[in-house]
């Protein structure tokens, strides 16, 4: 795409109250825009990002054996008041009337909801194991929201819920997912640690939050040094989840860890997902039942699963930036290639960026400005493309670009048609 055709509007600075790199950066390189305290307009750059998040956890999650589905945003109060969470929720929950003076709620979270849609349908054990998922903005009315899209009142969130006959089955779609997760943030990247964690408003006995460790973090982790290495499994089952010691702050017990004080480590992270066995605290109020194999009523056990996909935006920027930008990880940036012609009035400088643009159109951004050099070098530094190609004085002497490794600063020299083709592998 062309800079001229795409709305890319960057700042040079930010207000003083800005002070994590994912929120400088998403402002200054045009992702977001706020609109009111904790809410943001999504620009073509930061949705480009979030959608192909979007696409990967998508991947993850259909090809291990959940499927897509997609619940109303606005829910029925009623709903909320037979899971007994309506009165203990809080005022994090935004809720209204209908014209009809119906009571309803901006769904934070969708265990009601998905309860209701299965009870509807569930009669027997050979229905299930059941595993669903849908990608949806959810709003919690934080007293507080900080950091931009790092903790904003409306966010981009993927959860899923499995209903299974038993616990072990319960337990096989936890596995699942945790692996799943891994995958995920491998793909992105990212290096997570799976830590024990508080049920907290959700509820359920078991439960872990993924953490991306940053040293801007909000949450402290205390783990095992060996934790990190449970990321590179493709699978994981709860043994080995068990193996393995990591926890959040508040359901570490310092006492009974079984650590070695040499090998546990106090770390700060960012909170991108959460997982959690859930039992029969829903499908039991809701009754969401179905027929054993001897004939006798039984509550589905549950699990729910959740990932947030606009704070991995943020997560990915405080992991991979420098002092004058983003760097994006390729997998995900909105564009591969950037291209910089620093000789505009040049015509064979500006042949030879129109012939590289026409070849990498799909995954390049041209900038066609008439801007200053110095201008242009800094925008693509700030916007992070992975790779940049630089037409000027060695092309006008040696009919050769340079390119520029966004993630380690390094640059190379190479000839127009062996750029391209390696740009294309």
């Amino acid at each position: 795409m062309r800079l001229s055709e795409c709305y890319v509007p960057t700042m040079k600075d930010v207000s003083s109250d800005v002070v994590v790199a994912s929120h400088k950066y998403s402002l200054r390189a045009g992702l977001v825009r706020q609109n009111a305290s904790g809410l943001y307009t999504w620009l073509p750059l930061g949705l480009k990002v979030l959608r192909t998040i979007e696409r990967i956890v998508r991947e993850e999650m259909d090809s291990s054996g959940f499927l897509e589905i997609l619940m109303p945003s606005v829910q029925p109060a009623d709903l909320w008041r037979e899971s007994l969470r309506y009165d203990s929720y809080g005022p994090e929950m935004l809720r209204m009337q209908d014209r009809s003076g119906r009571e309803m709620v901006f769904g934070p979270t969708h265990e009601e909801a998905i309860s209701d849609v299965v009870r509807s349908s569930l009669k027997s054990y050979r229905d299930l194991p059941i595993n669903l998922y849908q990608i949806q903005w959810k709003f919690r009315d934080e007293l507080r929201p900080r950091h931009g899209i790092m903790r904003g009142r409306e966010f981009l969130m993927k959860d899923a819920y499995s209903f299974d006959v038993d616990f072990e089955g319960v337990m096989r779609s936890y596995e699942n997912v945790f692996s799943a997760y891994f995958r995920i943030f491998r793909r992105l990247g990212l290096v997570p640690i799976a830590a024990k964690a508080d049920s907290g408003a959700i509820g359920g006995s078991i439960s872990h939050e993924f953490h991306v460790l940053v040293p801007t973090g909000e949450s402290t982790v205390y783990h095992d040094k060996r934790a990190l290495d449970l990321s590179k499994n493709d699978y994981c089952t709860t043994e080995e989840i068990a193996s393995v010691y990591a926890a959040t702050e508040d359901a570490h017990d310092p006492q009974n860890c079984g650590v070695d004080p040499n090998d546990l480590q106090v770390s700060k992270g960012i909170e991108v997902a959460h997982v959690f066995y859930l039992g029969d605290r829903y499908s039991a109020p809701m009754n969401v039942k179905f027929h054993d194999k001897n004939g006798n009523s039984a509550h589905a056990l549950m699990g729910c699963y959740g990932i947030g996909i606009s704070r991995l935006v943020a997560a990915i920027i405080e992991v991979f930036h420098d002092d004058v930008g983003i760097r994006w990880p390729e997998s995900i940036a909105p564009f591969k290639v950037g291209i910089v012609n620093l000789l505009t009035t040049n015509e064979d400088c500006k042949t030879t960026a129109e012939t590289i643009y026409a070849a990498l159109a799909d995954s390049s951004l041209y900038d066609d400005s008439t801007d200053s050099p110095g201008v242009k070098l800094a925008r693509m530094d700030l916007l992070g493309m992975p790779w940049q190609v630089i037409i000027g004085n060695s092309f006008v002497k040696d009919k050769v670009v340079e390119l520029k490794n966004r993630a380690n600063g390094t640059t190379e020299k190479c000839a127009v048609d062996a750029l391209i083709a390696r740009m294309q592998a």
